[in-house]
């Protein structure tokens, strides 16, 4: 298996949608990467559930508040 997994993410300030490589084998991870098209910052968190093997992604933009 590989422990990359291709994933297709849209970008939420500018709506182009690229693919990322998201590593399968670490534990939840939380990060930043930057579009390709428009250069902002993209807020990626991935979780990895043990209990039935999946994987989660979340995509959101670095400005989002959380109250």
């Amino acid at each position: 298996m590989d422990p990359l997994l291709k994933q297709q993410i849209e970008c939420p300030h500018c709506g182009h949608h690229y693919t990322a490589e998201i590593d399968s084998t670490g534990g939840d991870e939380d990060y930043y990467e930057d579009c390709p098209a428009c250069c902002c910052s993209i807020h990626i968190t991935v979780g990895h559930s043990s209990a039935d093997g999946t994987t989660t992604v979340a995509v959101d933009g670095d400005d989002e508040q959380l109250f």
